[in-house]
């Protein structure tokens, strides 16, 4: 068996599709859309750490691995300088304990290296798919742990059963108003993620915007005019495949999605928090979903207040890089 290692390609897309979906798509069903959004159109990818296993025998793809560091110039990136993450790593099962994952891995912990990534985490990237390994994957825990990555906490994805409700009220709070923000009120609703919530939510929500987003998918509270905290709601109509409908394919019927979700510090301890995600699971109810899913959370008991119940478990790894000229 003779594998060549290349760099990511866009030409090989249908089968690193073909692959993802033989090895893991039961739990997760990937879609071409997805895949191109996360991965090949992400201007965060390190193609240095991005690599194909081939096998030469019959040009067949047989793992690959996907780096990332955060490349774009934004103020609320600054805190993530000398983090990189691996996306995905994933070898066909006909083609394991053969070294080809470490050689992938090696080649990717080499290039974040010399980009000068100090910490290295699993997923958790800009357009990622996961926020540590699926729980399903022990194995894969194992492996990783052998190499040198440590476990630090756990996060899960929840599940909201709507039809189950024999109504959703939108919160009539004597102070707050919850409504679906208006793009009038773009940069009234930036500047207050710059100042409450700066770095990965203001980091979204400008994507958001740039890619056509008008607003319907933030409710936003306010308080005598003032934006005092907001939810993000998807949908299929996003202007994105967002997070929290990442495996949509899974249900029946149309997919939701609520989060993230911020309340400004001084308005904390009155039961805003709770309000605005009703007010989502409102907003979602009145267009027919009935399907919902919080992603990349450890709030079990807040969630579960409403109804929710863990759906998918998540265990977070990091890396300290260390290394000079070898590995391992």
């Amino acid at each position: 068996m003779d594998i060549q290692y290349i760099n990511l390609t866009e030409g090989r897309v249908e089968e690193i599709l073909f692959l993802w979906n033989k090895e893991i798509g039961d739990n997760f069903p990937m879609r071409k859309e997805l895949l191109r959004q996360n991965t090949f159109e992400d201007v965060n990818v390190l193609l240095e750490g991005s690599w194909v296993a081939v096998d030469t025998k019959n040009d067949k793809t047989v793992g690959f691995i996907v780096s990332k560091i955060w490349k774009e110039d934004m103020e609320c990136l600054k805190i993530q300088k000398g983090v990189g993450h691996i996306q995905v790593i994933l070898v066909d099962h006909d083609y394991r304990n053969k070294g080809i994952g470490s050689e992938l891995l090696k080649r990717a912990e080499k290039a974040l290296n010399e980009a000068a990534v100090k910490t290295v985490l699993l997923g958790q990237d800009p357009w990622h798919y996961f926020p540590g390994i699926p729980s399903e994957f022990k194995k894969t825990r194992e492996w990783f742990e052998r190499r040198g990555y440590v476990n630090y906490g756990e996060e899960y994805d929840m599940y909201c059963d709507l039809s189950k409700k024999n109504e959703v009220i939108l919160p009539d709070l004597l102070d707050v108003k919850f409504k679906l923000l208006d793009l009038a009120e773009k940069d009234k609703f930036l500047s207050f993620l710059k100042k409450s919530f700066p770095g990965r939510w203001e980091y979204e929500a400008i994507h958001y915007f740039k890619r056509g987003g008008e607003g319907r998918d933030f409710i936003v509270g306010e308080k005598n005019g003032e934006i005092v905290g907001f939810c993000r709601i998807n949908d299929i109509n996003s202007p994105f495949i967002a997070q929290n409908v990442y495996w949509a394919p899974l249900f029946n019927k149309e997919l939701g999605g609520i989060g993230p979700l911020g309340i400004d510090e001084k308005e904390r301890g009155k039961g805003l928090g709770l309000a605005i995600v009703q007010a989502g699971m409102y907003f979602l109810y009145s267009r027919g979903i009935r399907n919902v899913v919080i992603d990349w959370t450890e709030l079990v008991d807040f969630y579960s207040r409403l109804g929710c119940k863990i759906w998918k478990k998540y265990t977070v790894y990091k890396k300290e890089l260390k290394y000079e000229a070898s590995f391992y």
